[in-house]
């Protein structure tokens, strides 16, 4: 990807912890903070729909117990994703990934898309998300940029829709991080912020590779990350960093 379509401030699962994480309510609320590019975490269901939701399991965030792959969308179609945050939010569902795309592109807004399979589905997940993302993107200028920590998830999005972007998340180097990044096809890898360095930025962009990092929500972090030349800050303080 020779031009970089995405801007370098990116709201965490919406709008951070102002708002449910993975709801409509705060990818609203983050675009009311001027953020025009949005993370979430995609799943499938029982019965292979994409919906929004960062834990394999149901308790945190929903009203809802067990794991959440092995329910059906219907069923999860009914819990309550907004009142574990707030009594404001009390009856926000959860969203399919198309509900998202309708509202991101209606508002000219652009996404990453994190594949976050339930154990055990990591190649299918990956998949159908692309497929989804695909079909639900066509005709747009910009596509989503697909990341994964999982790398048969990101094997899986590049073998359904290769000419989708993606990205390599890590939380952690290994010896061999770049070499997988490009045998992945990746166009940018995604680490926690306190990785970056001079070294690993200076192999990532002689590699042709985008810097992305998360979840950035000190100053301190977010000065250094721009003095390093990264390329992309995934945070939770959209009241804090504005994207402009």
């Amino acid at each position: 990807m020779k031009d970089w379509p995405y801007p370098r401030w990116i709201a965490h699962r919406g709008a951070g912890k102002l708002a449910p994480e993975n709801t409509l309510a705060a990818f609203r609320l983050g675009a009311q903070q001027g953020y025009r590019m949005f993370e979430c975490d995609a799943k499938l269901s029982a019965d292979e729909e994409v919906f929004l939701l960062h834990d394999a399991t149901l308790e945190r965030t929903t009203n809802g117990a067990g794991v959440a792959g092995l329910q059906s969308w219907q069923a999860l179609s009914r819990l309550d994703a907004g009142r574990w945050h707030s009594r404001a939010h009390a009856g926000e569902p959860l969203p399919r990934l198309q509900s998202l795309a309708r509202f991101c592109q209606a508002n000219d807004l652009l996404l990453n898309i994190e594949i976050k399979p339930t154990p055990g589905t990591e190649r299918r997940t990956g998949e159908v998300v692309a497929l989804e993302a695909r079909r639900c993107w066509t005709g747009q200028t910009v596509p989503p940029l697909l990341t994964s920590f999982k790398t048969e998830a990101l094997a899986g999005a590049r073998d359904a829709a290769p000419e989708l972007p993606r990205g390599l998340l890590l939380d952690a180097w290994s010896d061999d991080w770049l070499e997988q990044a490009l045998a992945l096809g990746c166009v940018a890898v995604v680490c926690n912020y306190s990785l970056w360095d001079k070294v690993s930025v200076a192999r990532a962009h002689q590699a042709g590779l985008r810097c992305l990092s998360y979840t950035v929500n000190d100053e301190w972090a977010a000065r250094h990350l721009l003095t390093l030349g990264t390329d992309g800050i995934i945070t939770d303080r959209v009241d804090l960093f504005s994207p402009a």
